[in-house]
């Protein structure tokens, strides 16, 4: 490294901690994390201060969840590749080590790859009528009906009391004594974002599905269903339809709302139910409990017993991040990130070698990554040897 290399670093690093940093030298900065792993690449004044590497990752972090809060298009934390793999979005980093450890060596031995058929997620859903006929909903492809549109990538209903008193495409008109409903199903390897009539606006993860009426009866309770999954709820507000309520229905859990923004993730495969706050407030019920949280906060209700915990949130961003594009980790067991990314990469995951199960890691990935980026960077991190069959991935 050059001393104006050095100076312009250190230079970058003051600013971020002053808090006048721009965006781009935020991503210059972080670009730097990503690309310079060896330990004498580091500047003196850098490495010489235990733990000031770790600190300055966690202010970068801090820095661009800030950014993304206040609506910043940019949120991949590695934008741009300086190196092949190593500055792959997604940066693993070993628990109580932001990258490789120094006694570490990096294994070049080549992973195994068999006809990798995965591929990366995209806009995709079914759609499924009110009789019953299901329409396949793809990127890049339109979808027109009486009451509704798609664009491939969302698809939005007209407000309650447009949608007219004509029949088009196998819908039914919403009356006050029948309700028509839709379901929008999303596959492994899937997302979608619906627009409901009363102007609600929900993003759908992979493996998700909601049910709703294609209209909201006037006066009365706005209520959907959230049957499995995950779900990102921006709730139009009650004031604006004569005080009516807004319900989500989720198992034996519902969650009653005036108009606010909050995440439910109810996978079937998993034992829990948790809704997590962003602004407003809800109340969280079920036959033998409720909670109502407050923002940062979230319920976690076991689908054993009912039970319900009430949690303060302190990284929501890892918590919603998933539906702008990004999938955020925080000293998470690779068995859990590899569930999540399964669903998105529509993928199996066996794991031969148990004991790499709990490892922890950190990162931020973005979800136009290859499967094969995202597994050679935790590879090259910590020597977990993995093998790629067909689209089945096997850690030995």
């Amino acid at each position: 490294m050059s001393i104006k290399e050095k100076n312009d670093l250190l230079l970058l690093i003051d600013k971020l901690f002053k808090g006048d940093i721009s965006e781009n030298e935020v991503e210059n900065l972080s670009n730097f994390f990503s690309s310079h792993q060896k330990l004498n690449e580091w500047p003196f004044e850098i490495e010489a201060k235990s733990g000031y590497r770790e600190e300055i990752y966690s202010k970068i972090q801090l820095e661009i969840a800030k950014r993304d809060k206040a609506n910043t298009k940019v949120i991949p934390f590695y934008k741009r590749s300086l190196l092949k793999y190593a500055a792959a979005i997604l940066i693993f980093v070993s628990v109580g080590y932001f990258f490789l450890n120094k006694n570490q060596t990096v294994n070049l031995n080549t992973p195994i790859i068999v006809n990798n058929n995965i591929e990366v997620g995209t806009d995709k859903a079914i759609l499924t009528l009110d009789d019953g006929t299901d329409v396949a909903l793809e990127k890049g492809q339109d979808y027109i009906a009486d009451n509704l549109t798609s664009n491939g990538e969302e698809i939005v209903y007209q407000p309650t009391g447009q949608a007219g008193n004509n029949v088009a495409n196998n819908q039914q008109p919403t009356t006050k004594n029948q309700i028509a409903y839709n379901y929008l199903t999303i596959p492994r390897g899937g997302q979608y974002l619906v627009k409901l009539s009363d102007g609600t606006q929900v993003w759908l993860n992979s493996e998700s599905q909601i049910k709703y009426p294609i209209s909201f009866p006037e006066g009365e309770t706005r209520e959907v269903e959230l049957v499995y999954g995950e779900a990102y709820f921006d709730v139009s507000p009650s004031t604006e339809h004569n005080g009516s309520k807004f319900k989500v229905l989720t198992g034996a859990q519902e969650v009653e709302v005036l108009g606010t923004e909050f995440n439910i993730k109810a996978y079937q495969d998993e034992d829990f139910i948790y809704t997590t706050l962003v602004e407003g407030k809800v109340l969280v019920n079920n036959a033998t409990n409720n909670n109502v949280l407050s923002p940062n906060q979230q319920n976690i209700m076991s689908n054993v017993n009912n039970d319900m915990l009430l949690l303060n949130v302190v990284d929501m961003y890892s918590i919603t991040a998933w539906k702008k594009g990004v999938f955020s980790f925080k000293d998470m067991p690779l068995n859990k990130i590899m569930k999540v990314l399964s669903r998105w990469y529509d993928t199996e995951v066996i794991f031969i070698n148990k004991d790499v199960e709990e490892d922890k890691f950190t990162g931020v990935l973005g979800k136009e990554q290859t499967i094969e980026d995202i597994l050679f960077t935790i590879y090259n991190t910590n020597n977990i040897k993995y093998e790629i069959n067909n689209k089945t991935i096997i850690f030995r």
